[in-house]
């Protein structure tokens, strides 16, 4: 299904933006309560924690994607005016990930402040404040997957999507504490990259929201199932 392996590559281009990679490992040791000499000497991470703090975000991302799609049913009964709506945003968004707009709303930044705490769910709480914390490079990929889920036939499809979005941030960071060496100098070396990232997401998401608007996204999807049957299974 199309709409899942964009929503998917979203997140994973979220996972590589300038605004979330180079925090990758300190949210890691603050998260698992170590600190990066000691994940470094050791060679592991307690992974509990990690997998808490990606459910975090994920409950966030999922209630956001259910409230569009409800909204987008309860407000807008003419599917082909929500379709060109989100086109448009999803646009706008892309415009805005590429460089070539810049709309001051789309680069706030909220952060929330926290002190390392032992109760078991403090890393589940962490994830849902970053879920809740729009930052200047997933603002406008979370907001075009968003857009996205609006328009989706069903509530289940769009808790689907947005999964699928999480998931795409989450395997990648699960990934980084477990490789933690090999992130670091992944990271290190991805650095020079990062802004080519984000314009190649951007150019992806201008050509979904114009998929979009003129309405031939499932098109797409046809042939996409077409050569590889096999994805018929996550429609």
């Amino acid at each position: 299904m199309i709409e899942l392996l964009i929503a998917f590559g979203a997140g994973l281009i979220s996972f590589l933006s300038p605004c979330v990679l180079p925090l990758i490992p300190g949210y890691i040791s603050f998260i698992s309560g170590q600190s990066l000499q000691e994940i470094l000497k050791f060679k592991q991470v307690d992974f509990f924690p990690l997998v808490l703090f990606c459910l975090g975000f994920s409950t966030v991302f999922i209630i956001l994607g259910a409230s569009a799609s409800y909204l987008g049913q309860t407000l807008l009964q003419n599917s082909d005016a929500l379709r060109v709506i989100a086109g448009v945003i999803i646009i706008i968004f892309s415009l805005q990930l590429i460089g070539l707009i810049n709309i001051s709303y789309l680069n706030f930044e909220k952060r929330f402040e926290a002190k390392r705490s032992q109760n078991i769910l403090f890393p589940y709480l962490i994830g849902l404040a970053f879920g809740f914390g729009w930052t200047p490079c997933i603002g406008p990929i979370l907001g075009s997957i968003l857009a996205l889920a609006s328009i989706e036939d069903t509530l289940s499809r769009a808790i689907i999507l947005l999964g699928f979005y999480s998931l795409g941030l989450a395997i990648p960071f699960i990934l980084s504490g477990y490789l933690i060496q090999k992130f670091l100098i992944f990271s290190k070396n991805f650095k020079k990259n990062i802004n080519l990232i984000s314009k190649i997401g951007g150019i992806i998401l201008l050509i979904t929201g114009i998929l979009i608007l003129t309405n031939q996204l499932q098109t797409i999807g046809f042939y996409i199932l077409r050569f590889f049957p096999f994805m018929q299974n996550f429609g």
